[in-house]
């Protein structure tokens, strides 16, 4: 049977296993951590939780998680993901985000979801909170209106770089390698050494090409 790549997940985290795979990404919430839980997964599970089903508080500290760890998002996975999405106000949401991150030009593509008008992260009230206390800098201007102050920002809610690559091995093999789908095979394979290239390709989303060089390079160096 001809090698068919995944690009999205069949099914996102919900409920207490998105809180484990959050707390696993280095998100501080009450729980146990998952073990080295998908990313990008992770961040699009998160992202509905805060917008669809109004969870402010996960929504803050994803933001915060963002901002200090997005040099090491696989950016082609996470808009591969997003695009999946249909809710307009996720995908506008994903839009500011790429606004806020315009310095970062892997992100660029999600600018393409920006809706034709602009909405508003409340539900009721921000005409309110606006004229009270203005916009939250980050998405000033963006898709999405996000009163200032509604989203709080503390950078201790979220692990720094240097602790979550101890952790996650993912990300640590991100940080060596850049953020791509082969740091991600190279990572499944130090879990499960017996993976197949096909599984390896399945389980990162990746393509069967890259999994295939991953795996030869991986007999290589074990070779005795």
């Amino acid at each position: 049977m001809a090698f068919s790549r995944a690009t999205t997940a069949l099914q996102l985290p919900q409920g207490d296993g998105l809180t484990s795979a959050m707390i696993g990404i280095g998100m501080a919430f009450a729980g146990r951590a998952a073990a080295a839980p998908n990313i990008e997964d992770t961040l699009v599970a998160a992202s509905m939780e805060g917008v669809e089903r109004d969870d402010l508080r996960t929504l803050s500290v994803l933001v915060t998680w963002i901002g200090i760890h997005h040099s090491w998002i696989n950016a082609d996975r996470l808009i591969r993901a997003v695009k999946a999405q249909k809710s307009s106000r996720l995908r506008a949401f994903w839009a500011a985000i790429a606004r806020w991150l315009h310095g970062d030009r892997r992100f660029a593509r999600l600018a393409v979801l920006r809706p034709k008008h602009r909405g508003d992260l409340l539900r009721v009230g921000s005409d309110f909170q606006v004229s009270r206390r203005g916009e939250d800098p980050r998405f000033d201007g963006g898709p999405m209106r996000v009163p200032a102050g509604v989203l709080r920002d503390r950078p201790a809610d979220v692990l720094a770089p240097a602790e979550l690559a101890r952790r996650h091995r993912a990300y640590r093999c991100r940080v060596l390698m850049g953020p791509s789908y082969r740091a991600d095979m190279w990572a499944a394979l130090e879990a499960e050494p017996s993976l197949s290239a096909a599984e390896l390709a399945r389980r990162t989303y990746g393509s069967f090409a890259t999994a295939w060089h991953v795996k030869n390079a991986s007999r290589v160096l074990h070779a005795r």
